[in-house]
């Protein structure tokens, strides 16, 4: 298969799990540009960031149409998570690829724990206020991931927004792609020297499949349980933690 088609098919599945559960399109274009796409783990983290942020900024505009992003509480959630991005992102270019191979596939079998076990935060009303220290903390850490790993953080950000800000369900997705929007742009600007090694007649077609993969996300989410989605994604993202974890040990 050719590697235009497979960037096709992957990038419409990262617009999908983007759109229709406000993350974990970066923890699934990671692994795909790497064993599928030939890109190194530096490379595939930066193409990745390239590819959420497009997609994210699309899958934003979507349902800030329909009134699922809460751009107060948002912004400050994103803001605190801005300078670790940055810093982690220039961290992430010194560290050896294996390392971050393993840590990456780490992070996608925690993400895919904490999935299975939870049944899904249950919708309910917003709070009154926004706790500011508790939303720091939490922004802080899923911009440290960002720059890191170059995963945008929206598979922690939605559980995190419902738990930490008291969100619905609908809320916290929307609002997770400003987030993540936010989060992958501080990270993009420390990675400028990375850049001159993506094959970008790859990340182009990707990117755009990506973005078209969004949009029926969004209509997916709203026809199927979020329960499903959530459960069959978790596995599928379990499946490439073991896989990447092998690869990084071997």
């Amino acid at each position: 298969m050719s590697a235009l088609i497979l960037a096709l098919v992957a990038g419409a599945v990262v617009g999908l799990a983007l759109g229709a559960l406000g993350g974990g399109g970066s923890v699934l274009a990671v692994p795909a540009l790497i064993y599928l796409l030939g890109f190194t783990p530096a490379a595939a983290t930066t193409a990745a960031l390239i590819i959420v942020t497009a997609t994210s900024l699309t899958a934003l505009y979507a349902h800030a149409r329909t009134g699922n992003v809460r751009w107060k509480a948002g912004t400050l959630f994103a803001a605190a998570g801005l300078l670790p991005a940055a810093v982690a992102g220039a961290v992430a270019a010194r560290l050896p690829q294996p390392v971050l191979t393993a840590a990456f596939a780490a992070v996608a079998a925690f993400a895919a724990v904490t999935m299975l076990r939870s049944g899904g935060p249950a919708a309910g009303p917003e709070a009154d206020g926004v706790r500011p220290a508790r939303a720091a903390g939490t922004g802080a850490g899923l911009g440290a991931l960002t720059g890191l790993l170059g995963v945008g953080g929206g598979f922690l950000a939605v559980p995190a927004l419902v738990t930490v800000l008291a969100f619905e369900m609908q809320a916290a997705v929307g609002t997770s792609l400003l987030v993540i929007s936010a989060n992958s742009l501080a990270s993009l600007t420390t990675r400028g020297a990375t850049t001159a090694g993506i094959d970008w007649a790859v990340t182009g077609p990707f990117t755009g499949a990506a973005i078209l993969g969004a949009w029926d996300g969004k209509r997916l989410a709203a026809k199927v349980t979020g329960g499903l989605l959530r459960r069959a994604f978790a596995l599928a993202l379990l499946a490439v933690a073991a896989f990447m974890l092998a690869d990084a040990l071997t």
